[in-house]
């Protein structure tokens, strides 16, 4: 049963920590909003396409914001709890720092368990769908359009320009159309508007055009054949599209398919590699979240007589630079320099190691604080960056008042 303080301190903990992982994920999609919207204009596609894109990009964001919200919504809790001497109160009233994160880590196994989920299953399905997409666009299946004003090639033996479009591309103007067949021959056709209209066989339209001229030319013509028209209908057969690859990918994997990867004696040993390093890496960010809780508390006290929010900035940086080392270990694993186990297991030991004692030092020390010498440092430092500003201020009103 959860008791009165322990419902306050899921109270407390819940919001700083979904409000971190909104805007986490809201400020890794907005950076990656601006990129897609400037790859599918240049690729011509409908601006929808962005919003596919982006749902299939969520996943990868949470994978990074939970263990962040996790952290920072913990973290929160407990400074303001030991701003407020609310902390001093729990402790003297016998309740020791193991019994208060209690809550703390029903949070961090619950969004673990989801992290896991996320990783394990649902981002390497929504990273292939994505590259799906950008396929897809490159390759015209999702209706790219033509460019107005520039050379567009219809496959290998068509060249298509327009030079303006009206009524949402239901009327084109300035049309020049150049088709060649595989016996040599070809069609030159310029007119002044133009409209495509579908037919009954799904790869092949038909460019109708008006008031124009056609010029047909083969090897057995001994001069070009020149037709002036008023309506002309020209069949289009529509490139052929490339189906995408499968998911081969060793990201685009989910942890039973990289198990039955890793542990099958015909894959390659670079294969190998990269699916024990993709899995390795997987399995030590989700297991690192249950550490998180311990150093969220030892960076959330301050120092008694202290309002610096060191700690907070401290914890960022621990979290984002764990994470880096992840992904170089991941990386080095994967080309076979160092055994994937050594590259992701070391640094996860080295950091485990490091909280532990963190955590020991703020819960069985008496006026123990592990970051206390970089908060007198940080301190020393802010009074003399303080005062050089204070010397710069003095120095123009006194050469003002001489």
């Amino acid at each position: 049963m959860l008791t009165a303080t322990d419902r306050y301190l899921a109270r407390l903990i819940a919001v700083p920590m979904l409000g971190t992982l909104v805007i986490a994920a809201m400020l890794l999609v907005l950076d990656k909003m601006l990129s897609l919207f400037d790859f599918v204009a240049a690729e011509g596609g409908p601006v929808s396409v962005v919003w596919r894109m982006l749902a299939n990009m969520l996943p990868e964001y949470l994978s990074l914001g939970i263990p962040i919200g996790l952290m920072l919504g913990i973290l929160l809790a407990f400074r303001k709890l030991a701003m407020s001497s609310e902390l001093d109160v729990m402790r003297a009233v016998g309740l020791s720092y193991g019994r208060l994160l209690r809550v703390p880590y029903m949070y961090a196994i619950a969004l673990a368990l989801i992290n896991f989920g996320i990783v394990g299953f649902v981002q390497p399905l929504s990273r292939h769908a994505y590259e799906a997409l950008r396929f897809e666009l490159r390759s015209g299946a999702l209706g790219a359009s033509i460019k107005v004003g520039e050379f567009t090639n219809l496959g290998k033996r068509m060249t298509l320009r327009i030079e303006r479009s009206r009524d949402e591309g239901r009327n084109l103007q300035g049309i020049f159309v150049r088709a060649t067949s595989r016996d040599g021959q070809s069609v030159a056709v310029t007119a002044a508007q133009g409209t495509f209209l579908a037919t009954d066989d799904p790869d092949v339209i038909i460019f109708r055009l008006r008031n124009g001229v056609l010029v047909n030319d083969a090897p057995k013509y001994k001069t070009p054949r020149i037709l002036s028209f008023s309506s002309h209908d020209l069949p289009i057969d529509l490139p052929q599209i490339e189906a995408f690859r499968g998911r081969d990918v060793d990201r685009e994997k989910t942890i039973p398919e990289l198990v039955v990867i890793g542990k099958n004696q015909a894959t390659p040993d670079k294969l190998r590699n990269e699916v024990r390093a993709n899995f390795h890496f997987r399995m030590v960010e989700v297991v690192f979240m249950l550490l998180l809780p311990l150093a969220a508390l030892a960076f959330a006290i301050p120092p008694k007589r202290s309002t610096s929010a060191l700690g907070v900035f401290l914890s960022i940086v621990f979290i984002v630079t764990y994470h880096k080392v992840n992904q170089y270990g991941e990386s080095v694993g994967a080309l076979g320099k160092i055994d994937p186990i050594i590259a992701l297991w070391g640094p996860f030991l080295l950091a485990s190691g490091l909280v532990l004692w963190m955590y020991h030092v703020i819960a069985h020390r008496p006026g123990g604080q592990p970051i206390a010498a970089l908060e007198f440092a940080f301190a020393k430092i802010g009074k003399q960056i303080g005062r050089l500003i204070r010397l710069g201020r003095r120095r123009p009103s006194a050469e003002g008042a001489a």
